[in-house]
């Protein structure tokens, strides 16, 4: 909060969005002069427009994009090929192109105006929306256009390329995704032994016909004469490393299959379970919606902070009479520690969709009737949340936080000396990445055990992390075997859906494979479907969880008998006796195979 009171005081909001020109002033704003800049000071109420003289072919010099910039009436919007088309659009819309020193009757005639005017051809442009800057419409200028102000202009041209490219069909993609994604809700939501067979067959499937489609692409780019194209071997580059990936990551899932195919019974009655705390709150199902626009709104604030911060400096004339701002002193150490601030509120709003959704699963669990279930549970748990348990949710994220930072500082190490690494440097920098990712997925696991812990017994973080751990560390192996089962149930239908939407990603931008670098957009669509789906997918895999949890305290405290009933209902204690019946079975068939031949059992030997 005192960082974005700081750059509102300190900051030029102004200039970050109507723009201003390379001598001061602020676009659509009546200016004050600056000492030292002739063309500084002026009016430019009706000149609300940002138009960069050189945007097809900008210039970086000292980190900054040295294209002049200058205030207009209105974009260009049409290709303008001369100076004389460059003076009839001045004297038709009243938007002067060429600096303000140089008259427009003077645009074809003065020996200075290659330099005082736009370079040609001036492409097509219209307003950015929102920050009046003229954007070029061609995908050529707009890529090394945006690549420039970004200074990476080589990669972010192909990306920036390609998404301009295809920017139809990534929609049309993101649309497919958040279709599956629903699908799969509804699948989950009304669940049967049939239906968790025809997902399991689908995700087989899937994944070997993309892995089959991959290495088809890679054959026909191989043989393709177009080869020679840059885009043509940029794309076989990628199409292998997609195809090495994805035969990774295919085998890996089969072969865990085939391992746990035998618990699919067990997880039909998991989720038929899980469906009926669901039922007693349907809500929880639109949990993500609200909880992803707030991340929006918050990132969204986050950014226009952290723009404002990178506005606030001192105007300073530079040769040609032109104005650069420089930043102010400690300016740099903030945008360290909004980082810190997006990480953790990040984590703290995601925990807070965490607790409410465990709060509304344990009031239902934990209640004895249940065909009386309380009113608004969702509510109740997030006031809950709200009165008595903020301080939890913020040390659980505070701990993410902790483990976040490292990984933060490599990865800036990393691109920093990333020309100077060796070899043996970079196998120490992959084996500290993957350290740090396992603790932040051990540590997600512990918080969420730790906040359906506060929501049964209303104690602290650690205390209540304690008391998960000790009541898991005492729960049967096949309990948390059908439960890690349902998890990577739940999984298959995330992979299911960025699966189908991949395969769609290829079949559509092969088409036009000479016009443009498809990978990048393709990973584009692939990290939102799967964004898409974890948020939807994701309710049912903490009710699961918290499910597990409640019931292993149910057995902790209570033994069945009229003193001490069990909490769960009848469908859950059929649950129990199907584990129980299944894996005393596998117990007494563990015995038999001990016998002999003649009948006398093997037992191991006592030390």
């Amino acid at each position: 909060m005192f960082i974005m009171g700081y750059s509102v005081v300190v900051g030029a909001a102004g200039r970050l969005l109507f723009g201003y020109d390379s001598f001061g002033n602020i676009c659509g704003k009546k200016n004050s002069p600056v000492e030292g800049a002739p063309l500084s000071g002026q009016d430019m109420t009706l000149k609300t427009y940002m138009f960069f003289m050189n945007s097809c072919n900008p210039e970086i010099k000292d980190m900054r994009l040295s294209s002049t910039a200058l205030c207009v009436s209105s974009c260009p919007e049409e290709q303008l090929s001369t100076l004389e088309e460059v003076q009839l659009f001045a004297d038709t819309n009243g938007s002067f192109l060429c600096v303000y020193s140089l008259n427009s009757l003077n645009y074809t005639q003065s020996p200075n105006a290659d330099s005082l005017c736009p370079r040609l051809p001036v492409p097509p442009s219209k307003s950015f929306p929102l920050f009046n800057r003229c954007v070029p419409q061609t995908p050529e200028c707009y890529s090394m256009f945006a690549s420039a102000l970004i200074n990476d202009a080589d990669v972010l041209h192909q990306i920036l390329s390609g998404i301009m490219s295809g920017r139809d069909t990534i929609l049309g993609l993101c649309i497919l995704a958040l279709a599956l994604s629903l699908a799969m809700m509804f699948a989950f939501r009304f669940i049967t032994t049939l239906l968790v067979h025809i997902i399991i067959s689908l995700v087989i499937l899937g994944l070997l016909f993309v892995c089959g489609v991959l290495w088809w692409l890679y054959y026909d780019y191989t043989t393709d004469l177009s080869i020679e194209l840059d885009t043509e071997r940029e794309n076989m580059k990628c199409v292998l490393g997609f195809a090495v990936v994805s035969t990774i990551i295919t085998a890996i899932l089969l072969v865990l299959i085939f391992v746990l195919r035998k618990k699919i019974k067990l997880t039909v009655a998991v989720f038929q379970v899980t469906n009926k705390a669901i039922s007693s709150s349907p809500f929880l199902l639109l949990q993500p919606v609200w909880t992803f626009a707030i991340l929006i709104f918050f990132w969204v604030l986050w950014v226009a902070v952290l723009l404002s911060l990178g506005t606030a400096g001192n105007a300073q004339v530079i040769e040609g009479g032109q104005v650069e701002f420089t930043p102010l002193l400690g300016i740099r150490y903030m945008w360290w520690y909004h980082l810190i601030g997006l990480i953790w509120t990040s984590e703290f709003i995601l925990a807070c969709q965490q607790m409410t959704i465990v709060g509304a699963v344990v009031t239902w669990y934990f209640n004895r009737n249940k065909n009386d279930p309380s009113e608004h549970p969702i509510l109740s748990s997030l006031s809950t949340l709200l009165c008595y348990h903020q301080g939890t949710v913020a040390k659980g994220s505070f701990l993410i936080l902790l483990v976040r930072i490292p990984r933060v500082i490599l990865m800036y190490i990393h691109d920093t000396l990333k020309d100077k690494h060796s070899s043996w440097s970079k196998g120490v920098f992959k084996c500290c990445c993957c350290c740090v990712s396992c603790l932040a997925r051990h540590l997600h696991c512990l918080n969420q055990n730790a906040y359906t812990t506060t929501a049964i017994n209303g104690t602290d973080f650690c205390t209540s992390a304690k008391d998960a751990l000790k009541v898991l560390s005492k729960n049967p192996s096949h309990f948390t075997s059908v439960n890690c089962f349902g998890d990577f149930v739940i999984f298959l239908g995330k992979v299911l859906v960025v699966y189908f939407t991949v395969f769609g990603g290829l079949m559509a931008f092969n088409y036009n494979r000479t016009l443009q670098v498809w990978a990048i957009p393709l990973l584009l669509v692939a990290f939102f479907a799967c964004l898409v789906a974890h948020s939807f997918l994701s309710v049912f895999e903490t009710v699961l969880d918290a499910l597990f949890l409640c019931f292993t305290v149910d057995l902790e405290t209570n033994d069945g008998s009229p003193e001490k009933p069990y909490f769960m209902d009848h469908e859950f204690l059929g649950f129990l006796k199907q584990i129980n019946k299944s894996n005393n079975a596998r117990a007494q068939k563990d015995t038999d195979s001990l016998r002999t031949e003649d009948g006398t059992e093997l037992r191991p030997t006592m030390r």
